[in-house]
């Protein structure tokens, strides 16, 4: 940890010393490729806001002088555009420019204007020579980079999104603190192999033909006769680097992301370091004299306690992260108990409730208690219907009608481990979610190849009619700014390669051992049949989950989680609390964990406004707030000896109102993360039970 006294010994005795007794030079890390450094001026363009400033992020996407060609510089532009508004919810009503936003400055205050950050940014792949995982790793620093408190935020990339992933969350508060950003996108994102054409995107996201990419391709597929072979008999179909690089990037997230912070520690040196007598530069800072907190949400999350789990350098010392996709090894021992309901284990691996889920969505949506629910009408109730008549007729649920079988899918979700408050949410994660990542981690988790066409699913860009069509010129030009790794995206979405007619969007396929339009059960079912089954390709998936569990041990990092009550994404009782829990069994009394769960908050801030989502904006407050909090408290932890605040409910007050039209939030419907909470809102863990407060 960076402090002034330290940092000017450092700077002084300078390490090691080298011949002649000059300190010695800064090497770059043999793990990186070729390395791009851009300077920003933080006008025309610039770190944070790609030169849009608050007012462009929250307007129109940028557009190009040539659609179907844009320039690398067009397509960063539209990629922090687009990643910034999938992480935040944009509208001023629900506290962009006020609580959060380019704008709002280290106090709170919306004292920034547009918030424009200069500075120089590097990019590199990560790589072992193979070109096969080039994971893209870059860094920020920005103009007014903190010499005298030198810090570093990572900004490991949420879901499966490209390398600008993290850019509205952790590479924001990174910024506007005067700290460099080390950001990786996890080897997962943005990668898209169009096999009918034989292109790739490259780093910079450009696109080129497979063969004259080579090894500098972000993701190539299918080659040579395999490629041949397989567009002969599947035409139009497209591999996403995620689902089908055959590499589970999964397992080395928290290497990626410690490798980000290796690549900043060097790119500081490069920009800020002192200089020898022969003209190098010298190993100024390095992780002994900077501060650096392990951040981000979703999957980054789940990266960033991954690279704390993996530290044993000392890279790392603090973390705090939001709604973090992590998974535990079994432990019958722990139990976690919110009211009358205590469940017992280590939580559940994504791919367990992803495939639980992606079975009983549909029919539950038709609850009576689900009605009212935001985006309901993207679950068509005919198909819905349909689907409950599958779900009994394969023995997977026991009712009569229709009714009963919709209260007794609910039922089952809720006994699984979702909470009361996700009731209304399912709908709409299975309208935009759950059936797409079941695909993708089916397909990563058994390291499948996009020709093993897994489970009868791939997939295509979809006409009209629902088939697969080959890709508009200028949707794929764009699809690295407009895609999040994981179809649905750029109009390319799940194809049922069994519907009896002939390949056709999933959503809208039959079910070959139906006969129905009931979201293609059968392929449903096969993805659980990989998690529940013992056969070959059962064993395969399973093998592949194993080697992404985390064993819950920070290594008396300071850190604090948070998430949100309603996460109906990445559920709490599935993540966070039981790993608070293992966190306390495997540190004991050296732990230094915070849990903060906050109600009336869920995973996807971006749906609170959106118009085509209402009750979203009525019902739920931003968790992205208390994103801002946590990281906050830990860097005073870290800088000031400020205290880190005991595990809580924050209980927040919704805004109301019409679902559409809700009124504008203020503070008094967030309050702050409380050092001193009520004893009735403590979260505590004793006699290997976690305790939330109803």
């Amino acid at each position: 940890m960076a402090t002034a006294a330290a940092l000017g010994a450092a700077t002084l005795l300078g390490g090691c010393l080298g011949d002649g007794g000059d300190v010695d030079a800064n090497v770059k890390p043999d793990f990186l490729g070729a390395v791009t450094r851009t300077v920003y001026d933080g006008s025309n363009d610039d770190l944070l806001t790609a030169g849009l400033g608050k007012a462009g992020l929250a307007g129109a996407a940028p557009t190009y002088a040539n659609p179907t060609a844009p320039t690398a510089t067009e397509l960063r532009r539209h990629a922090i555009h687009a990643n910034y508004r999938a992480i935040v919810d944009i509208a001023a009503n629900g506290g962009y420019g006020t609580l959060y936003g380019p704008n709002v400055d280290v106090n709170g205050q919306p004292t920034l204007g547009e918030g424009k950050v200069a500075g120089v940014e590097y990019i590199a792949y990560a790589d072992d020579g193979s070109g096969l995982r080039n994971v893209t790793l870059m860094v920020q620093i920005p103009v007014g980079w903190n010499r005298v408190r030198p810090c570093i935020v990572t900004g490991t990339s949420s879901g499966s999104r490209g390398v600008y992933g993290a850019i509205g969350s952790s590479g924001e508060w990174g910024l506007k603190h005067r700290c460099a950003v080390a950001y990786a996108d996890k080897g997962s994102g943005m990668g898209v192999h169009d096999l009918a054409t034989d292109t790739v995107n490259l780093q910079d996201g450009t696109r080129a033909a497979a063969v004259a990419a080579g090894k500098n391709s972000n993701f190539t597929s299918l080659a040579g006769s395999a490629l041949a072979s397989f567009n002969a008999a599947n035409p139009n179909r497209v591999a996403v680097k995620h689902a089908h690089s055959q590499q589970n990037p999964e397992k080395d997230w928290g290497a990626d992301t410690l490798n980000a912070v290796r690549f900043a520690i060097w790119a500081l040196n490069e920009e800020k370091g002192d200089k020898n007598s022969d003209g190098s530069t010298q190993r100024t800072y390095l992780a002994s004299n900077t501060i650096v907190i392990a951040s981000s949400a979703s999957n980054g999350a789940g990266a960033a306690i991954a690279a704390a789990e993996l530290d044993t350098e000392g890279l790392i010392d603090g973390v705090a992260v939001s709604e973090p996709s992590v998974a535990l090894p079994a432990n019958p021992n722990l139990s976690v108990k919110r009211g009358s309901r205590t469940l017992v284990g280590a939580g559940r691996p994504l791919y367990d409730y992803f495939t639980y889920a992606n079975l009983m969505q549909p029919c539950a949506t038709l609850s009576p208690r689900a009605a009212g629910s935001p985006g309901a009408a993207f679950v068509p109730a005919a198909l819905a219907t349909n689907r409950c008549a599958s779900l009994k007729a394969k023995g997977l649920l026991t009712t009569a009608t229709v009714a009963e079988q919709a209260e007794e899918a609910l039922d089952a979700l809720l006994a699984y481990g979702w909470e009361a408050e996700s009731i209304k949410l399912q709908a709409s994660h299975y309208a935009f979610a759950t059936p797409s990542i079941a695909m993708t981690y089916a397909n990563a988790y058994s390291r499948a190849s996009a020709a093993d066409n897994l489970c009868g699913l791939s997939f295509a860009f979809t006409d009209a009619a629902g088939s697969p069509a080959p890709i508009p010129a200028a949707s794929l030009a764009q699809v690295f700014a407009t895609g999040n790794g994981v179809p649905p995206m750029a109009g390319i979405n799940i194809v049922n390669n069994n519907n009896p007619g002939g390949p056709i969007r999933d959503a809208a396929s039959t079910s070959p051992s139906t006969g129905l339009l009931d979201f293609n059960v059968d392929g449903a079912i096969c993805q659980r049949n990989l998690w529940t089954g013992s056969d070959a390709a059962a064993t395969k998936l399973k093998a592949g989950v194993n080697e992404i569990l985390r064993n819950a041990n920070l290594r008396g990092k300071p850190a604090i989680i948070v998430h949100g009550r309603a996460d109906t994404l990445v559920p709490a009782a599935f993540t966070s609390r039981p790993y608070f829990g293992q966190n306390r069994i495997a540190e004991g009394a050296s732990s230094k964990l915070s849990y903060v769960e906050v109600t009336n908050a869920q995973h996807f801030d971006s749906f609170i406004d959106n118009a085509a989502l209402p009750g979203y904006d009525s019902m739920f407050v931003p968790l992205h707030y208390y994103f801002n909090q946590a990281l906050d408290l830990v860097y005073a932890h870290l800088t000031a000896g400020g205290n880190l605040p005991p595990s809580q409910v924050v209980r927040t007050t919704p805004r109301g109102g019409t679902p559409g039209a809700a009124p504008a939030i203020t503070r008094s419907n967030v309050p702050s993360i409380s050092t001193n909470p009520p004893a009735a809102d403590l979260i505590t863990f004793s006699g290997n039970t976690v305790t939330i407060p109803d």
